[in-house]
């Protein structure tokens, strides 16, 4: 004897569940593709910039991408660049490769910026470079006429040449935010989670000094006169040591356990490059092992990202001090 077959209303219900099903894995996935977007594919402790005028603007993005950030903050005002010039670059960055160093693009183009060798930008291996790509990106802008009063779509497009010249302008208010924060404008307003990317293997004062030097040049030890305390068990934190304004940081030296401190004194009257200075070691605080940092009378945690820059309830000390673990793998 034959099967019934199943009776319509079966049918529809069988057809509503299929449907059902397929949109919960379309939703998935949808939400899967959002989230590679955004952090270019990579996961990872999270980061918050918020504004500085209280008005609830935020913008939240990945470890990455936030150190990222900093390079590029850190090489335009290294190389004297207003913050203006930051802004038109990070929100460049944060359009041609959301803030990841990828390594592919349209035809040639590769890195932060997207930037072309066969266009003359550098080797593959430079463009790779976040440092060397930001300070090109810079150099181009310079050249272009009065682009501190310019539309930043319209600088960003002078430089970049993009099929694309009006789409820079939707991650202007983003890039505002991360301007503000990170050449020093807007104080305590950059927190990260901070947690130890374990790939890691440099850390400690010297690897601190080292990107210091890396990302906004040699002359930023000079002027700070970065100061170390710290060693492992058997000092107890009890040596002291001054870096050498002249020489280059070596990234095997440094205490050999426990934590060490780097402080970098700041001139009276110069909070903003304080605050840039503090930003910068909270963005590298997953790279660097960086457990603390402390300025003008607020500290950051690590981990403690529901407490950011809580009051010390001490008076502020002359610098920004950058608590490190000692060096892995000794």
């Amino acid at each position: 004897m034959p099967e019934q077959s199943p009776t319509p209303k079966k049918r529809r219900r069988g057809r509503l569940f299929r449907f059902s099903a397929a949109f919960v894995v379309l939703l998935a996935v949808a939400g899967y593709l959002v989230v590679q977007y955004v952090t270019g594919g990579r996961g990872g402790p999270g980061c918050k910039v918020v504004s500085g005028k209280g008005d609830g603007q935020e913008f939240e993005f990945t470890q990455e991408q936030t150190m990222n950030a900093a390079t590029i903050a850190a090489v335009g005002t290294g190389r004297g660049m207003p913050a203006r010039a930051v802004t038109i670059a990070l929100a460049t960055a944060i359009q041609e490769s959301q803030l990841v160093n990828i390594t592919h693009g349209d035809r040639d183009s590769l890195g932060l910026f997207q930037q072309r060798p066969s266009q003359g930008w550098g080797t593959e291996k430079q463009i790779m470079d976040p440092t060397y790509a930001a300070g090109v990106f810079y150099e181009h802008l310079a050249k272009v006429d009065h682009y501190q009063k310019l539309p930043l779509t319209v600088a960003a497009q002078r430089v970049q040449r993009s099929g694309y010249p009006e789409a820079y302008a939707k991650h202007e208010p983003d890039a505002t935010l991360l301007s503000a924060a990170l050449t020093g404008q807007s104080a305590a307003t950059l927190t990260c989670q901070g947690l130890p990317n374990t790939t890691v293997t440099t850390t400690g004062p010297d690897a601190v000094r080292a990107a210091l030097v890396r990302d906004f040049g040699r002359e930023v030890l000079k002027e700070t006169g970065a100061e170390v305390t710290g060693g492992d068990a058997t000092s107890k934190g009890t040596s002291k040591s001054k870096t050498k304004a002249t020489a280059a940081p070596s990234p095997s030296a440094g205490a050999t356990g426990g934590s060490s401190t780097v402080t970098l004194p700041v001139r009276s009257g110069s909070t903003t490059t304080g605050w840039q200075l503090a930003h910068w070691a909270v963005a590298n605080s997953s790279a660097l092992h960086i457990d603390r940092v402390s300025y003008a009378g607020r500290e950051w945690a690590a981990g403690s990202a529901n407490d950011p820059w809580h009051s010390t309830g001490t008076k502020a000390a002359g610098g920004v001090r950058i608590q490190t673990e000692g060096p892995t793998g000794q």
